[in-house]
């Protein structure tokens, strides 16, 4: 799949390519990322991408014509045909809040292209013009859209096959359809005793017998708390959609969450 990133800072995204288990998504092309500066597309000396707003107010306006221009170039040099063009996505606040299901979607997709504004935004008039879809993060404000474009980026990179050292890793992950949605689990390692700031700390002995039932049983009965306790809306959904089995149930009506 290909992302063709639009920013005003594409020196961002070199580091964040190359480092780290994800990289092997973009070393291989199997999530092509393409970067394009609309200041290579602006007229003039100065190459200006921004302008004081209409109607006043704080701040400056990304121009439409830069954006366009470079939307352009973007096309032409992915040569598809009008039907089948990959969206314009736009991080936004305004947007549709990314979450799991999203990225799946994504992962599984020819991609995109990326659009990262700046300022205090973008001329509406390009949004209406040439922006099929606004993604945002959640209920804040960032400086720009480098940041969630690349937390897109990384979070369809890791699905991609044989980018994660372990094919089913993704699989325990929050959110996803294995998990039913929950939380996943607290996770332990060695030592099999920390002595932390609070004194011994073991890990929990179940996890140390080697009995796969039990220990599968441990993981969702602690998926099941976490969700219960951090996003109790999940719970809620997987149970409406008639998620949670019997064992649940009674787990969850042990502990008075139910």
């Amino acid at each position: 799949m290909r992302f063709d990133v639009i920013t005003l800072f594409p020196e961002l995204f070199a580091p964040f390519m190359q480092h780290g288990i994800n990289r092997r998504a973009f070393e291989s092309g199997l999530v092509d990322v393409h970067l394009w500066n609309p200041r290579d597309f602006a007229e003039g000396n100065y190459r200006r991408v921004d302008d004081r707003p209409f109607g006043g107010g704080p701040g400056m306006v990304m121009m439409a014509e830069p954006l366009w221009q470079c939307l352009q170039a973007v096309r032409a040099a992915r040569a598809e045909p009008d039907d089948t063009r990959a969206p314009v996505v736009l991080f936004s606040p305004i947007g549709e809040v990314l979450n799991h299901t999203a990225v799946e979607r994504w992962s599984a997709s020819q991609g995109a292209v990326l659009l990262c504004g700046r300022y205090e935004g973008i001329d509406q008039r390009f949004i209406d013009a040439c922006v099929d879809q606004q993604i945002s993060l959640g209920d804040f404000v960032l400086s720009g859209g480098e940041i969630a474009a690349m937390a897109l980026l990384d979070a369809v990179a890791r699905l991609q096959p044989g980018v994660l050292s372990d094919e089913g890793s993704h699989q325990q992950d929050s959110f996803n359809p294995a998990l039913d949605g929950l939380l996943d689990s607290p996770h332990h390692t060695r030592p099999e005793v920390w002595q932390g700031p609070q004194g011994a700390m073991p890990v929990p002995d179940v996890l140390l017998g080697g009995h796969h039932e039990r220990i599968a049983r441990h993981r969702r009965e602690q998926s099941l708390l976490v969700t219960a306790r951090q996003r109790p809306d999940l719970l809620a959904r997987a149970r409406e959609h008639g998620l949670l089995d019997d064992a649940d149930q009674s787990f969850l009506r042990a502990q008075g969450l139910l």
